[in-house]
């Protein structure tokens, strides 16, 4: 059974950086997806950030390009997402996801595997 545990969340000023952490481990397949999703008060839950075990396909959101980095340590079982020059827009629940499934690689539906959640406010 595949634990997905998120880190990292919490409050930060416009302009600022975060950092989330998202181990993962149980993979019973070498080919897997690894994604970073938010989801605000009202609005559906939207990929923000996604990554294949191979390390090649990335994939971010138009809303996070230029600003949010995706990252693997393969040997520490841990996804990264650096967050920079937060936006107010961003303040969201974040959770960390995983898939063995091929095709979309950050569309929320398609992931099986869920961590609890990170709150990130991003709040003058």
């Amino acid at each position: 059974q595949v634990q997905v545990v998120e880190s990292g969340g919490g409050l930060v000023q416009p302009g600022e950086s975060l950092t989330l952490s998202c181990v993962a481990s149980g993979f019973t397949s070498d080919y897997y997806s690894i994604g970073w999703f938010r989801q605000a008060p009202g609005k559906e839950r939207e990929g923000v950030s996604c990554i294949r075990s191979t390390s090649i396909n990335r994939y971010y959101a138009d809303s996070v390009k230029g600003r949010f980095t995706i990252s693997r340590d393969s040997a520490k079982n841990t996804v990264y997402l650096q967050m920079n020059s937060l936006k107010a827009e961003d303040t969201a629940v974040y959770y960390c996801a995983t898939s063995y499934r091929r095709g979309n690689l950050c569309l929320y539906l398609t992931y099986d595997y869920w961590g609890q959640g990170t709150q990130v406010t991003v709040s003058s």
